[in-house]
């Protein structure tokens, strides 16, 4: 019978025994046992999911891990972070930001970060700077390779969005290229601030983690995608909008766009409020 079946000894006997008790998952959850042995624990919910969608059912991926965490089912692999610390170059910066993530102005306070994308063994890096004032994605760059051009042709469309006399501090990781003397010129020639996080302390740039954790989130893990150039074009659309459509509880429900706007407004409107004050008190 097991043969017929095509099930594992333990998969089958499972079964008849959440069938006998009347549990109306029951033979979802041997499916889904008997995808997690038959991948040697290698798939977690999502990959199973997948593999259920290909066997015809319409099983929902909420519903899969759920079953999961309940029959104690674990993936066995765990995703791995691009790093981009290769050492100490000459890291002698100090972690000037201190985890104050609040900016009280736009481009005040700047953070920045690479994260990986990994589709069919085609690899794609993202490298954003993010303004604390109201989490808009300033400037980003994509690139097939994680070298010096990702961040610098990042830093350049950035300094570009600068008013005068604006100088923000910029924030990263300890990541080689954030240390190459050609990244630190273009820095100091735009008046910047450099501030670097502590070796191995992800939480000292945790806004910019908190980001790719919402772009993996929503956008990555719940769509598919054949190629690279399918992703990066995904990418460009939702780093839109999430700047200009995206609400934010902590921005009074505005999204990043609207809430910069609207602080630039009301900054004009106490200005021209000032001007005709001081323009009543001349006359």
């Amino acid at each position: 019978m097991l043969k017929i079946a095509k099930l594992s000894r333990s998969t089958f006997y499972y079964q008849a025994k959440i069938q006998q008790g009347g549990d109306k998952y029951a033979t979802l959850k041997a499916q889904i046992r008997e995808v997690y042995d038959r991948h040697k624990g290698c798939y977690g919910y999502r990959r199973i999911t997948a593999e259920l969608h290909n066997a015809g059912s319409g099983v929902n991926h909420k519903t899969v891990q759920r079953l999961m965490q309940l029959l104690g089912l674990k993936s066995l692999v765990r995703p791995k972070k691009y790093r981009s610390y290769r050492g100490e170059i000459n890291s002698n910066v100090p972690n000037v930001l201190d985890r104050q993530f609040r900016a009280n102005q736009p481009n005040q306070k700047w953070v920045t970060d690479v994260t990986e994308f990994n589709v069919r063994g085609d690899k794609l890096y993202l490298s954003p700077v993010m303004d604390l004032f109201n989490g808009e994605i300033v400037a980003f760059e994509t690139r097939r390779t994680p070298q010096l051009p990702l961040v610098s042709n990042m830093l350049k469309r950035a300094l570009s969005k600068l008013g005068d006399r604006q100088t923000p501090l910029l924030h990263s990781d300890q990541g080689w290229q954030y240390q190459m003397p050609a990244y630190r010129r273009q820095l100091e020639e735009h008046g910047l601030t450099q501030s670097m996080s502590r070796k191995g302390n992800c939480l000292d740039n945790a806004a910019m983690e908190s980001f790719f954790g919402i772009l993996k989130s929503e956008f990555f893990y719940l769509n598919k995608f054949d190629s690279i150039e399918l992703l990066d074009a995904g990418l460009r659309k939702y780093i839109h909008y999430y700047n200009h459509e995206r609400i934010k509880t902590k921005l009074k429900g505005l999204s990043p766009v609207q809430y910069r706007n609207q602080y630039s407004m009301g900054q004009l409107l106490a200005s021209n409020v000032q001007q005709i004050g001081v323009s009543s008190f001349v006359g």
